[in-house]
């Protein structure tokens, strides 16, 4: 939920005419990891489980590669978006060790 709401403050940062582009994609992106986890969660089995973490681990690399595409055009605060791609980096890790362990608890299941 931190890497959604930095998000949200390098968002604000775009230009205007962004709104209903990377703008809106960003935003997205981020929103998905958070819930994606979050339902994935509240599901009775690992392969569940799973399934949700590895959606939340797609959508992370989604807006890894959307921030890197606003730093190559030059938009939006560099600064907020080299934190969050540092963010990201160890977000993608952690959830990689977490959906491997899931996922082989849910294959022995």
């Amino acid at each position: 939920m931190g890497i959604a709401a930095d998000v949200y403050f390098f968002a604000a940062s775009l230009p205007t005419e962004e709104k209903f582009g990377i703008r809106s994609q960003v935003t997205r992106a981020a929103v998905s990891m958070a819930s994606n986890i979050a339902e994935g969660c509240s599901r009775k089995s690992d392969k569940e489980l799973a399934h949700f973490l590895e959606i939340a681990l797609g959508s992370s690399f989604e807006l890894e590669t959307q921030l890197l595409i606003c730093k190559t055009i030059k938009i939006g605060d560099p600064l907020i978006d080299d934190e969050i791609v540092l963010n990201l980096s160890s977000f993608q890790k952690m959830l990689n060790v977490f959906y491997s362990k899931v996922s082989m608890n849910a294959s022995k299941s």
